[in-house]
C-alpha cells in the first residue's frame, strides 16, 4: 500500500541560535508539536538524526533519509549560529491524517503564528509524494518535490494539500483543500 510523503520548508527570520524570545518560542513549541504529530492517527515516521549525532541538521546523520541538503533558494547560513530553517519530512498513512494533524491542535496554533518566525517568499511551504510501501524518502527527494511544485505547479510528483492526487496520479480532492472528484467522497 502506497505511504503518503510530506517534505516542510520554510526560512526563518533569525538563526536558530538566536537567544531572542521569539526565536526561543518557536524551537520551544517545535518540540511539543512534533511530540504531539508523532501521535497523530496516520502518522507513520519523521526524519530523526540518529542517537547520538552531533553538530547542525546539515552535518547530522540522518540514516535511511540520507544527507540534509535545502532548495537552491534558500540562502542563509549552515553553521550553528547561522543556520535560518525549519525542515521536516515525514511519512503518513494519507493525506486526511496529514491534513487533520496540520491543521488542528498545536499545530495549527503554530501555523497561526507562523509570520512571525517565517520570511514570506513565493515558494511553496511543503510538497506530498506517494511512495511504494517499504520505501523511505530521502531529503535529497524532499528538496526535488518541493523545487518541482515551485517550478511546475501541482502534478502527481509533487503536490500541496489544496491540489492533491491518488496515488495513481489521477487529481483529487480532500474537503477543505482544493477540487473535489468522484473519487475523494
Amino acid at each position: 500500500m502506497p505511504r503518503l510523503a510530506l517534505y516542510t520548508f520554510g526560512v526563518l527570520k533569525s538563526p536558530l541560535a538566536d537567544p531572542a524570545p521569539l526565536t526561543r518560542e518557536f524551537h520551544d513549541r517545535g518540540e511539543a508539536v512534533y511530540r504531539k504529530m508523532h501521535r497523530a492517527p496516520g502518522h507513520l515516521a519523521r526524519a530523526e538524526p540518529a542517537e547520538g549525532s552531533r553538530g547542525t541538521v546539515f552535518d547530522l546523520d540522518w540514516g535511511a533519509w540520507g544527507a540534509f541538503t535545502v532548495p537552491a533558494w534558500y540562502d542563509k547560513g549552515r553553521t550553528a549560529e547561522t543556520t535560518a530553517l525549519a525542515a521536516t519530512l515525514s511519512l503518513w498513512t494519507g493525506l486526511r491524517p496529514a491534513f487533520d494533524a496540520v491543521y488542528t491542535g498545536l499545530h495549527r496554533e503554530a501555523l497561526n503564528r507562523r509570520a512571525d518566525w517565517f520570511e514570506r517568499g513565493g515558494h511553496p511551504s511543503h510538497a506530498f509524494w506517494w511512495v511504494p510501501d517499504g520505501v523511505t524518502p530521502t531529503w535529497q527527494d524532499g528538496v526535488s518535490r518541493l523545487e518541482d511544485l515551485h517550478d511546475g505547479g501541482p502534478t502527481p510528483r509533487a503536490f500541496p494539500f489544496h491540489r492533491p492526487f491518488t496515488p495513481e496520479g489521477v487529481p483529487t480532492g480532500l474537503r477543505g483543500t482544493g477540487p473535489e472528484t468522484e473519487a475523494a467522497r
